[in-house]
């Protein structure tokens, strides 16, 4: 159980105002440090709406507080910004997967975020070679993005969701996990949109 819970920006104590719009951005994100005597060495943090929550031991000092809230900022940073890859970066982790799961057999001509994909996680065009993938997947788990991009990569050797298909998959070892995954959200999603549909035909009482 927490010991104390302290409320704090995410800049250094004492550190001057920065006259960068995106620095001040930084500055202004929420942080809730959460003291624990439970906790002996471990630190952890993760986000909940705007708020940073980043649990220490009780016993660190101030500045080893400032210094863990730093360190974990910059983690959980760099955490979604894999979770967000630009085009560019999307493509060189397809080259990175082919060439670790596929041999290298499977070489896409582009890779690059669709906004046209709202019943697919992506996409790929044969023979052109050209993968796209969903806005949807974006800001998933790195693994089920892998998935997805693996999946479509597979399909520049085989076309169809043969066994020799699933065959090129299987080296991938959260080929199962990522599928399940991905079969949760679409029934999540599916039942709000459902839910949406009957809540708009629903006529108001007199």
């Amino acid at each position: 159980m927490s010991d104390r819970v302290a409320r704090q920006p995410a800049t250094t104590a004492g550190s001057e105002a920065s006259n960068h719009p995106e620095e001040q951005q930084a500055e202004t994100r929420r942080v809730e440090v959460r003291r624990s005597r439970r906790r002996r060495s471990t630190v952890s943090a993760y986000r909940e709406g705007d708020t940073t929550i980043v649990s220490i031991p009780a016993r660190f000092t101030v500045r080893q507080e400032r210094e863990w809230v730093n360190t974990m900022m910059t983690r959980l940073d760099d955490k979604e910004a894999r979770r967000r890859p630009s085009d560019d970066e999307l493509m060189a982790r397809a080259q990175e997967l082919s060439q670790r799961y596929l041999g290298g057999k499977a070489v896409p001509s582009s890779v690059r975020w669709s906004n046209q994909q709202e019943r697919r996680w992506g996409s790929c065009s044969m023979p052109e070679a050209a993968i796209r993938i969903s806005y949807r997947v974006r800001g998933l788990p790195e693994w089920v993005i892998d998935y997805v991009l693996l999946h479509e990569l597979a399909h520049i050797l085989v076309f169809d969701h043969s066994e020799a298909f699933w065959d090129l998959l299987r080296n991938y070892p959260k080929t199962q996990r990522a599928r399940g995954f991905l079969d949760g959200l679409a029934f999540a999603e599916d039942t709000a949109r459902t839910s949406g549909e009957h809540a708009g035909h629903e006529s108001s009482p007199s």
